[in-house]
């Protein structure tokens, strides 16, 4: 874990980055409980759609480039991808750059659910919208992916 200061919480915008953390956790487990109703995250956590936009929008990747991409362990993605392609969403392909780590590519039924599942996202998207502020969500995006991108940052720093 990062090094904090004493006077950290004395600090208002470090306040209200907490408050940003603790509402996007909130937000995060009312999206997972929506997801595990609609499909699109398994009864264990896994994100299904996430997985499938990651395909359909990088291209085909091992299941360890998939897991350093989150970053989780190899295992839970192990078992995600093992569970899609029981089902058919995805298959397991020659890489030729490893004779051992298979690609991870969809199926087109994998590439019909991604397409199915994003379109309900958009459709509770639209409803969310309704009353919002377009500035204001636009900076709020711009704030998470400055955050995430420091923490990422600072998660790189202390493995190295």
């Amino acid at each position: 874990m990062a090094k904090t200061s004493k006077t950290a919480a004395a600090d208002p915008r470090a306040e209200a980055i907490f408050d940003l953390f603790l509402e996007s956790l909130a937000l995060s487990f009312k999206l997972r409980a929506l997801g595990q109703r609609s499909g699109s995250v398994t009864s264990w956590g896994g994100g299904l759609w996430g997985l499938l936009r990651s395909l359909e929008t990088e291209g085909p990747q091992t299941v360890p480039q998939l897991a350093r991409s989150r970053p989780v362990a190899r295992q839970h993605i192990q078992k995600l991808a093992d569970e899609m392609a029981a089902q058919g969403l995805v298959a397991f392909i020659d890489n030729p750059a490893h004779k051992r780590s298979k690609l991870l590519r969809p199926t087109a039924k994998g590439k019909a659910l991604y397409r199915e599942i994003t379109r309900d996202l958009m459709a509770l998207c639209h409803d969310l919208a309704q009353g919002q502020e377009l500035g204001e969500l636009k900076t709020s995006s711009h704030t998470i992916r400055d955050l995430k991108d420091h923490l990422a940052a600072m998660i790189e720093t202390d493995s190295a």
